[in-house]
């Protein structure tokens, strides 16, 4: 009888001693994982804030608008999403290309290639802008191609090519993003979209409102903000000193080669261009309602209330970087 005794106290022992095994592993790990958040806060932080401000240019330029009228807010909204359908997203998701092959140039102790990737990405772009433009200069026939309302269309065909100065600088800065965050450069990012915030809020206000611009001032305003953070982080990238190893200037090398950008954005881009254009066609479909006015308007104002959704998505992003 002592036997099973003692087996089953030497059970109880071990049972115990792997429960207190476990509770000091867990007690061990409380630093690492306190690491690790602090690690992820510090990267994705304000990077996340950036991406807040971005997005507050759209509901910045709704709101200005929509002190003109329900009309010119329901053409604000067709301009937001055919400039977003077939410019802005496109760009976004191809950038995200970068991520992967400035990261592995930086992981494999070769910096220079940054800018080499960067460059290539721009190149891209600029070339992508011209048939962008002539698009965007044909979207007041396109839009009744798709049976939008005719007063909408028209205000939305005039205000739309004032667009175009945006979309160059706009690509410029997708890869300026990306170029420092591979190198866990964030403040400049963070300071360039706050500058660039103030600067849209006051180029709506005088473009819109006292130069008498209406919508096509709201969408020059754009081209001004993002012009100004393109500037501010050339300068940073130039003159701090951070990025020199990484930016040795412009090299012809950055146009060879360039399939190896493409066949990682253009996958890239067509995912985030599905992403986003899941919402964005409601815009367009609004459209078609009997009340085109109130009903375009109000999809507008609902999808830049869910781009917060970016919170969790940009906090996964770089996560897995971390």
């Amino acid at each position: 009888m002592n036997q099973p005794e003692e087996s089953c106290s030497s059970g109880i022992l071990q049972n115990h001693c792997r429960e207190e095994k476990q509770e000091c592993n867990d007690d061990n790990n409380l630093p690492q994982i306190t690491q690790e958040l602090r690690k992820l806060l510090k990267l994705a932080g304000p990077l996340l804030f950036v991406s807040l401000l971005q997005f507050s240019l759209q509901i910045t330029s709704v709101i200005f608008v929509g002190h003109l009228g329900a009309l010119h807010l329901a053409s604000a909204s067709l301009t937001t999403s055919i400039a977003g359908l077939t410019g802005y997203n496109v760009m976004i998701g191809m950038a995200a290309a970068l991520e992967t092959l400035c990261g592995r140039a930086y992981g494999a102790k070769q910096p220079h290639m940054l800018g080499i990737h960067t460059q290539r990405a721009m190149l891209t772009f600029t070339i992508l802008c011209i048939p962008i433009s002539v698009l965007w200069s044909f979207t007041g026939p396109i839009l009744r191609f798709l049976k939008q309302n005719e007063a909408i269309s028209t205000l939305a065909g005039e205000s739309t090519p004032w667009l175009i100065p945006s979309i160059f600088p706009f690509g410029i800065i997708q890869c300026q993003n990306r170029f420092l965050q591979t190198q866990n450069i964030t403040l400049p990012q963070m300071v360039s979209s706050a500058v660039g915030c103030v600067v849209h809020a006051l180029s709506c206000w005088v473009l819109i409102f006292r130069l008498d611009m209406g919508n096509r001032g709201a969408c020059l305003a754009n081209g001004v903000t993002y012009s100004t953070v393109a500037v501010m982080l050339t300068a940073y990238i130039k003159f701090s000193g951070r990025c020199d190893d990484t930016w040795t200037g412009f090299s012809l090398e950055c146009a060879r080669d360039v399939v190896s950008f493409l066949r990682l954005g253009v996958p890239s881009g067509l995912m985030t261009c599905l992403e986003f254009w899941s919402y964005q066609v409601f815009i367009i479909l609004a459209g078609l309602l009997p009340n085109a006015q109130l009903e375009t308007s109000m999809m507008l104002i609902r999808y830049a209330l869910i781009t917060t959704y970016v919170v969790p998505n940009i906090v996964e992003i770089h996560y897995y970087r971390c």
